[in-house]
């Protein structure tokens, strides 16, 4: 009889739903129940999921199961106090992101509420998985400081027994990605092309790209410019400038209607650039590198723990200096790394390994 996993997605946005996708469709040796909640409503979605799923799923959360594997935006320590049958149910949190490390924005209401539903989760997981080391460091980090703040103390021994189950295993790329990667023709472009392909937030550094373009014109780099950013109904200030001022680069301004379109993009760039200020892995940046793009990301965040460090700039100027190299084809401009082993096939059995462990108990 195949293993029941039940599998808790409450903020379900892009990667969560690769992910989870990812684990189902790679690992068909388990039996999936999966419910998941849609990416909208952020504040509502980390606090109140609990209460969706008992008005949409009573009956399904009530069943037995051999595994829970949830993100960190489920609040499981409430779940688990609603459903008994869940309690003692061995635990999986993954942490996708942390609440500690995101940049703040002045639009944004601060609270604590979604960093202690991080915590709790963490508490009552039996093994913690992170997608970058970035991400784990930056959590333990950030309850470090939030408990030097705290009216009763808290003994060290509480961090240490939390991190001792502790693992980073990344969001895997898909297969399908390599499969059309190989297929899909690479242009020898006239003009040097860059591609940008982050969501078009403020904690994705607009004002940085913004600064390292200028720089590219000032220098006088001959570039095409690709702009492929998820939209959304607020977009920060600076990325009207930015389309404005580069008007005369962009051959493509727009989300992509499809994947293979998107695909098509990526595969008539020659460099994905970054400019974020909070990443706590790259997928976008991961996936542009199957296409054949060479990586150009600041050297912080989750980057250099997958990237050579000739693909990461500390300065726009430095930046600059290495796409001249690459437009010349220099023989010490970055190049694109290979990223199979990031890959479904090579990382399953990271997961694999996890599951049965706490399915052996």
């Amino acid at each position: 009889m195949q293993p029941k996993i039940l599998l808790l997605s409450a903020y379900d946005a892009d990667s969560h739903r690769r992910w989870r996708a990812g684990l189902e469709e790679n690992l068909p040796e388990f039996s999936w129940t999966v419910l998941a909640l849609p990416a909208r409503h952020f504040r509502w979605r980390i606090r109140g999921n609990p209460i969706s799923w008992q008005m949409q799923s009573d009956a399904v959360l009530r069943q037995h199961y051999d595994l829970v594997v949830c993100t960190s935006m489920v609040d499981i320590a409430t779940v688990r106090g609603l459903y008994p049958n869940l309690a003692a149910t061995p635990l999986v949190v993954y942490f996708h992101e942390n609440q500690f490390a995101f940049p703040r924005s002045n639009q944004q209401h601060h609270s604590i509420d979604p960093a202690m539903v991080n915590i709790y989760s963490a508490m009552a997981a039996d093994i913690v998985l992170f997608n970058s080391a970035f991400n784990q460091d930056t959590f333990f980090d950030g309850l470090r400081k939030l408990i030097a703040k705290l009216p009763e103390p808290v003994k060290p021994a509480f961090i240490e027994e939390m991190r001792a189950k502790c693992q980073v295993i990344c969001v895997p790329l898909e297969q399908a990605l390599f499969v059309q990667a190989k297929t899909a023709p690479k242009p020898k472009n006239r003009q040097l092309t860059l591609v940008w392909n982050h969501r078009v937030e403020y904690d994705k550094g607009i004002e940085e790209l913004k600064v390292l373009l200028t720089c590219c014109m000032e220098s006088k780099l001959d570039f095409r410019l690709i702009l492929l950013g998820q939209r959304f109904r607020r977009q920060p200030g600076a990325w009207a400038e930015l389309v404005k001022k580069f008007q005369q680069h962009i051959m493509h301004d727009g989300y992509a209607n499809s994947r293979e379109s998107y695909y098509r993009l990526l595969s008539a760039s020659d460099v994905v650039l970054s400019t974020a200020l909070h990443e706590f892995q790259g997928l976008a940046v991961m996936e542009a590198c199957v296409f054949g793009c060479i990586p150009l990301v600041p050297k912080r965040l989750s980057y250099p723990e997958y990237l050579p460090a000739a693909n990461c700039y500390q300065t726009p100027q430095e930046a600059v200096e290495r796409l001249q190299a690459i437009a010349v084809q220099d023989a010490s401009a970055p190049r694109a790394p290979a990223m199979e082993s990031f890959g479904w096939p090579q990382m399953a059995g990271s997961y694999r390994h996890v599951f049965k462990e706490l399915l052996a108990y």
